[in-house]
């Protein structure tokens, strides 16, 4: 509980504001230019994308965003965008669990506009569509991914279980 002054003015107030935003390292290839620009244009496009965070001390963090983009035209690789959106964000009065919440779900969500634009602009600029990503609910991300984690946990304990080995 944050300590209050007699005059109800909080001690320990929460503080969520982004610092700064950077582009920490960007790439494009397209490995099969001049050749892919020939022909009809329907590319396959992948998107795997991660998170990680750094606590830099005074409730300072960085957030990196990891976008990694690739387009293929049947066999061969069109382009290949990787990019890391990156923040500094102070996080300040945030209870452990909120804190956490936070650093996977509100950081990533704050970067990935800036993210999906350097993934536009990089494309467009490598003579291909500007690819638009589709908006993304982080919230949504890190539910799903918990929920799989409990149902492998879940999973890994009825199986130790049921062993032979468990049952001596």
């Amino acid at each position: 509980m944050a300590e209050q002054k007699p005059d109800g003015i909080d001690q320990n107030p929460i503080t969520v504001a982004l610092q700064r935003v950077y582009l920490k390292d960007s790439s494009f290839e397209a490995p099969s230019s001049p050749g892919i620009f020939i022909g009809e244009w329907g590319p396959t496009v992948s998107l795997n994308i991660g998170s990680k965070t750094s606590e830099l001390g005074d409730d300072n963090y960085e957030c990196v965003l990891q976008l990694t983009v690739e387009a293929k035209q049947g066999d061969q690789t069109a382009f290949l965008v990787e990019i890391q959106q990156a923040g500094l964000f102070l996080l300040r009065g945030l209870a452990p669990a909120d804190l956490q919440r936070a650093l996977v779900t509100f950081c990533p969500q704050q970067l990935y506009p800036y993210a999906r634009e350097a993934v536009a602009d990089l494309t467009n600029k490598g003579g291909f569509p500007a690819l638009q990503l589709q908006p993304m609910n982080f919230e949504a991300i890190a539910a799903e991914a918990y929920r799989r984690q409990q149902a492998e946990q879940a999973t890994a304990a009825g199986n130790a279980a049921a062993s032979p080995e468990a049952n001596h």
